[in-house]
């Protein structure tokens, strides 16, 4: 039986807005798009939502998810296996650290000792092992091409060009059709040259934080005072009014 667009979102628990999304990059493409824009999902469509979220869940950039599930030697029942093998591990590291918060909060009380490789157990930033079972799988093609975004210098400089352009808007309301504008073209960039996908929510989660942590603060406000609380308050007006 074929989906509408909202009762997939509703069935999966992302917003329509989402699913729009996957479909402009080619991600997930509905199994039919009538002239009048209405989608329909079908069986095969929710396999592969199911696989995207599989991978989202394991932190895999959109770019790098496209490739996996496009390339021919992709193997469902494999990648089943892979999710549920590194599902267990993540589940293992999560457990690990919240065993070092339990011991955390009694070395706080002064209750027990801790080593300082014991303040850092389950802490492991030095590479992807998501990553490395995927090249493993289905080669480097993948992770290489979703891990060179920020590295090229014309992407680094279309950032710096709309923080310029928001710097310049910075002193007109952030409700206004000119920050509005701007806005939506920091959003498409981050979810477009980033590697990662952005929801609203999580774009309106980005924008508070670059107030909330005087790194993102200082490192925005370069390009004008007030910036980074600027793109915070616009973000939010941005992410309110276009959810559906």
């Amino acid at each position: 039986m074929r989906m509408k667009v909202k009762q997939v979102a509703e069935l999966v628990g992302i917003s329509v807005r989402t699913l729009h999304h996957y479909d402009e990059i080619g991600l997930l493409t509905p199994e039919e798009t009538t002239d009048v824009g209405y989608r329909y999902y079908s069986e095969q469509n929710l396999e592969t939502l199911q696989q995207i979220l599989f991978f989202k869940e394991l932190d895999f950039p959109l770019k790098e998810i496209k490739v996996i599930l496009s390339d021919p030697s992709f193997d469902r029942q494999q990648a089943l296996q892979l999710h549920r093998k590194l599902l267990l591990e993540k589940r293992e590291r999560i457990d690990q650290m919240i065993a070092t918060i339990d011991k955390t909060t009694q070395y706080v009380k002064g209750e027990i000792h801790m080593s300082n490789e014991e303040k850092f157990k389950g802490f492991n930033f030095s590479h992807n092992p998501y990553e490395e079972e995927a090249r493993k799988l289905w080669g480097a093609k993948a992770v290489e091409q979703s891990n060179t975004s920020f590295k090229n210098n014309a992407v680094r400089e279309k950032m710096n060009d709309i923080y310029r352009k928001l710097a310049d808007l910075r002193n007109t309301p952030p409700e206004s059709t000119e920050a509005q504008t701007a806005i939506s073209e920091w959003y498409e960039f981050l979810n477009t040259q980033t590697g990662h996908h952005y929801t609203l929510e999580a774009f309106k989660g980005l924008g508070q934080m670059y107030v909330a942590d005087e790194r993102f603060t200082t490192n925005i406000d370069q390009f004008g005072d007030g910036l980074a609380q600027f793109m915070c308050e616009t973000m939010t007006f941005f992410a309110d009014n276009n959810e559906k």
